[in-house]
């Protein structure tokens, strides 16, 4: 049996630009025949991820930068730019079989999603075996001026790949929370536990454009005008927000410790409510917190929301949060009229309004921090147990 936390949640977004397309406009998502505003879950994701590894004390990086990290340990550590810097492309090439390629800057030619501590690892790899890199180094300059081709020569993989391997494959709670894929490494590979939605406006919204300029402070009193001028675009509205947590694989990532499944499970869950996209911040400070969340803990698949919006919500009394809220709440209550309300092991929700009462949404919470505690609770019923109430 698979256990899933789905998080659901409504938050009003002033003047914005959370997340921009190509050209710098909001993104937009044509939904129920409706232009709406929309978020990417990348960028919700990667503020929540950071949330959760500042709280596990155990950082991680989305890099290509692995080989250039590594050269910059080695610098610090006495090693010779040229050295250095071999070592790090070394460390690329002998990842795995057949090495991981890297680009004229350094950089590897794909991502990759490993701990931060494994960049002290790798140069621990590469002071074992700096004479190998020396020669390697010293064999490749001499093929280059008897060649007179520089670049083409590949001096092949001088460092154990299986250790080097090992390190990259290396996980953290977030890994194993949000998952890594990687071609070049199949055993590397981890199937995250975590889905997160697009976010997308209740109603119907579309970007603004904002003329602004800037004053040049040291212009002469003669001197008029601004000392730069331009337009930008921003949006505003009501967004729903989903994700989803497979507690089942959460726990198998971890390799069943329920109590560091339910910490990671809880950091998630508060960091999906509390986080918000960086961007634009210093310009628009649009610092908001969810004024509705609502989480349940579902057995065999998750269930969304979202659909509660395919018809876009009209204001009352010219906003949009309360139609919202009360939008959701009525589709709720129809989803568990037509579940019959099985596959559910538990339903809350909380609200900026105490005096709102919804009858879809579970039992009401004074906070979000007691809402998410009542669902782990659910999600781990007793000690000792895991999420599927195994010892």
């Amino acid at each position: 049996m698979t256990v899933y936390l789905d998080l659901s949640a409504l938050q009003s977004v002033p003047v914005a630009n959370l997340n921009r397309d190509d050209l710098g406009s909001p993104k937009q998502v044509r939904y129920g025949d409706a232009l709406r505003i929309r978020v990417s879950s990348q960028s919700w994701k990667r503020v929540i991820r950071h949330g959760v590894e500042q709280d596990l004390g155990e950082k991680a990086a989305r890099t290509r930068m692995v080989p250039v990290k590594v050269q910059q340990a080695l610098k610090k550590a006495g090693w010779q730019e040229e050295l250095a810097a071999f070592a790090g492309a070394q460390v690329a090439a002998s990842a795995g079989k057949k090495g991981i390629g890297t680009e004229k800057a350094g950089h590897t030619s794909v991502l990759l999603f490993l701990p931060e501590a494994a960049i002290e690892e790798l140069a621990v790899v590469c002071t074992e075996h700096r004479e190998a890199l020396k020669k390697g180094l010293e064999a490749q300059e001499m093929a280059k001026e008897k060649s007179k081709a520089k670049g083409k020569e590949a001096p092949g993989q001088l460092l154990p790949p299986n250790r080097i391997e090992t390190i990259l494959k290396r996980r953290t709670a977030s890994i194993g929370l949000l998952g890594r894929m990687l071609a070049e490494l199949p055993d590397a590979n981890v199937d995250g536990a975590a889905q997160v939605a697009h976010a997308f406006t209740t109603h119907t919204a579309e970007p603004q454009r904002d003329y602004f300029t800037a004053v040049d402070d040291w212009l002469g009193e003669a001197e008029t005008g601004s000392g730069h001028l331009d337009t930008a675009e921003f949006s505003a509205g009501v967004f729903y927000r989903y994700a989803t947590v497979n507690i089942t694989d959460l726990l198998k990532n971890l390799e069943g410790d329920a109590k560091a499944a339910r910490t990671v499970l809880t950091s998630f869950a508060e960091h999906f409510l509390l986080s918000l996209p960086q961007a634009k911040k210093n310009s628009t400070a649009p610092h908001t917190l969810p004024d509705l969340a609502y989480l349940a803990v579902r057995e065999h698949r998750p269930l969304s929301l979202a659909a509660a919006f395919e018809t876009p919500v009209a204001s009352d009394q010219g906003g949009f949060s309360r139609p919202s809220r009360n939008a959701l709440d009525d589709y709720a209550r129809n989803i568990n009229r037509l579940t019959g309300e099985r596959n559910r092991r538990f339903h809350g929700h909380t609200v900026i309004d105490p005096e709102e009462k919804f009858t879809g949404l579970g039992q009401a919470h004074t906070s979000y921090h007691q809402l998410v505690e009542a669902a782990a609770d659910a999600a781990f019923p007793a000690s000792g147990t895991n999420a599927e109430g195994q010892q």
